[in-house]
């Protein structure tokens, strides 16, 4: 997995964790943070896929070779 993919999944999971502490904590911030982990879930997909996709034409590259 890309490191790029690894840094948004992490944003993703503590971005998750604040907003459940937010509205634990009654406060309505916690939608920002539910935003943040939607955002950060979709760089991370978008990271890992392209990582795939690299490897994949790095590893396709070598065979033609």
């Amino acid at each position: 997995m890309p490191r790029l993919a690894l840094y948004t999944l992490a944003v993703c999971v503590l971005s998750a964790v604040a907003a459940v502490v937010s509205f634990v904590q009654g406060t309505w911030l916690g939608i920002v943070w539910v935003l943040l982990a939607g955002v950060s879930s979709n760089m991370t997909w978008y990271y890992w896929r392209r990582g795939r996709h690299q490897a994949a034409a790095g590893a396709a590259s070598h065979v033609t070779e």
